[in-house]
């Protein structure tokens, strides 16, 4: 609420409290991260250097602008300074650290060979990691992903900015471009007194500007998703789209040509907008209306595959689906956490990715259902979903977070009031409803179960590493137990916490161990040589048929006491 003296009214009236905490979150917001890229400009470029140290000036005549102008019409413009200050440090950022990692590889790859007419998908590009520290993502298989297998948008978007250097370059500005373009389209359509939190959402904190800078094609998908959230429940009022119902639906097909995550909150979306059309005007409008802008999103989705489809259609439909296909290893900070870090493991790992998908789906069904109290939360319901799954990493919750702002802003709960609910008789009962509720996610929660109380397959025990030289490795013996009833072919690899390595080669003993028998395997390091850190380590094992982890903890004292 405004504070005493000061009214929240028109240009010339004083701005309200809350605005000028929002505008000075926003400046706090510019802190995080400016010291380290000014340091390493101090060493490196001297002229970015002192364009950090004029934002700082900025950053900190903002601060103060923010607590003592006294029309909103001033706070406005200080609100427009605190958005140019963190384009200029978004900017500085990148032009100190923009080789990107694996995401911007295989996306700039992509952009080369889209721009010499060669194929995109299906073409594995190994050579692109070789020598080079960017992460990979290992499969239960064994492998590693070489492949591009994200829709084509970025890539395209990316090929006329080859340009600007080698290695992953061109696709980091290309994210970076599209971030700032989507910072700049969620301040100008939210209302004046909301901008700075675009702002300190979409640039601050070093969140999102960190993930461009690696190139990730969930970028641009998001900055395309910006114009279509803000408002959506306004979308075909009175049973016409109209120019922005237009614009908005093209912007949803591309932002599902660009990455896979809007496939996720799309149907959320189209649930709600149905639910609040209906509601409005009746069935068949509201039928008529989300067959319409369903199609012409999808014909915006399908012209921009199409060069793709035509050369390539089998190899696109495999690579575009391949995260929801490639049995990537386990990782998070999800639910899937219990099995790579408290139980040891698990037989039932697939159940983790089955109990997410039923849980997104369950939660779909819920927002028809409830549509006038979940509506609201559309942008932030299909997150949840990835809590559970197999490949639970934050970068899927962070990178979506100025949608829930947007959503949070331009479509509050009042525009729900008279949505669409289906209330057969027979859920007319708040105890029916209840149930209803409880039986749509408990095959979600029953997976769930499922996968954590899975119990590892191998129990290992390292017996040797002879070669263990001066706090580094080269070499580990370890004795493998098949407790389970099925023959299984391990992988093995190294943990340090959260950070994974790569497989390590097998050198002698048998690769598939069956039931109930024990053998010895030695490996060694991908390397040739593993500098050993003063923690725990984690030797993991999986298995890719079933799925399976199995875990050890190994002190490095104890390999020491091993040599």
């Amino acid at each position: 609420m405004p504070a005493t003296g000061e009214r929240g009214g028109g240009d010339g009236a004083a701005p309200a409290q809350w605005h000028r905490v929002l505008t000075l979150l926003a400046v706090v917001s510019l802190f995080i991260g400016t010291r380290s890229v000014w340091t390493e400009a101090s060493v490196h470029r001297l002229a970015l250097a002192a364009v950090i140290s004029g934002c700082y000036a900025a950053i900190l005549a903002t601060g103060v602008l923010a607590l003592t102008v006294r029309r909103t019409r001033s706070l406005a413009r200080v609100d427009l300074l605190v958005l140019l200050t963190a384009l200029t440090l978004t900017g500085c950022a990148w032009a100190l650290a923009h080789a990107g990692g694996d995401e911007a590889a295989l996306t700039t790859q992509a952009a080369r060979q889209l721009a010499a007419g060669r194929p995109v998908y299906g073409q594995p590009w190994p050579w692109l990691f070789h020598g080079r520290s960017i992460a990979l993502t290992p499969t239960m298989s064994g492998g590693y992903d070489y492949t591009y297998g994200y829709p084509p948008l970025a890539p395209l978007l990316t090929a006329p900015l080859l340009w600007t250097g080698h290695g992953g370059t061109p696709a980091t500005a290309m994210a970076t471009l599209a971030l700032g373009v989507g910072a700049v389209l969620l301040w100008r359509m939210l209302p004046v007194p909301w901008r700075s939190a675009a702002t300190a959402v979409c640039l601050g904190f070093g969140f999102l500007p960190s993930y461009a800078r690696q190139g990730y094609p969930a970028v641009p998908a998001l900055a395309l998703l910006v114009p279509v959230v803000v408002g959506w429940p306004r979308i075909g009022r009175g049973g016409r789209l109209g120019r922005a119902g237009i614009a908005r639906a093209v912007c949803l097909g591309a932002a599902c040509a660009a990455q896979q995550l809007p496939w996720f909150v799309t149907p959320f979306l189209l649930a709600g907008l149905y639910a609040v059309r209906r509601g409005e005007s009746g069935g068949r409008v509201a039928t008529r209306m989300l067959l319409r802008f369903v199609g012409l999103a999808a014909g915006t989705w399908l012209l921009i595959d199409a060069y793709i489809v035509v050369r390539e259609p089998g190899s696109w439909l495999r690579e575009v689906a391949l995260p929801l296909t490639q049995d990537a290893i386990p990782h998070g900070q999800g639910l899937v956490g219990a099995s790579l870090y408290f139980t040891g493991g698990g037989d039932r790992i697939a159940w983790y990715g089955h109990a997410g998908i039923l849980l997104a789906l369950a939660l779909v069904a819920l927002s028809v259902l409830f549509a006038r109290s979940l509506g609201p939360a559309a942008t932030v319901l299909p997150w949840c979903a990835f809590y559970l799954a197999t490949r639970s990493q934050d970068g899927y919750y962070l990178l979506m977070t100025p949608l829930w702002l947007a959503a949070a802003v331009s479509a509050p709960t009042s525009e729900f009031a008279e949505a669409w609910q289906p209330r057969p008789r027979w859920l007319r009962h708040r105890g029916a409803l209840a149930g209803a509720a409880a039986l749509l996610v408990l095959p979600a929660l029953t997976g769930s179960a499922l996968a954590v109380t899975g119990r590892p397959p191998l129990r290992m025990t390292v017996t040797a590493a002879p070669e263990t030289g001066a706090r580094t490795l080269t070499g580990l013996t370890v004795r493998v137990t098949n407790t389970g009833d099925t023959p299984l072919t391990p992988h093995y690899m190294f943990a340090r916490g959260q950070i994974m390595s790569r497989y390590w080669p097998q050198r002698h003993g048998p690769t598939t161990i069956p039931a109930h028998t024990t053998a010895t395997v030695t490996l060694r390091p991908p390397d040739g040589r593993l500098p050993l850190p003063r923690a725990r380590l984690r030797l993991r094992a999986f298995t890719p048929t079933p799925q399976t982890l199995s875990t050890v903890v190994v002190r490095t004292d104890e390999l020491e006491r091993l040599r």
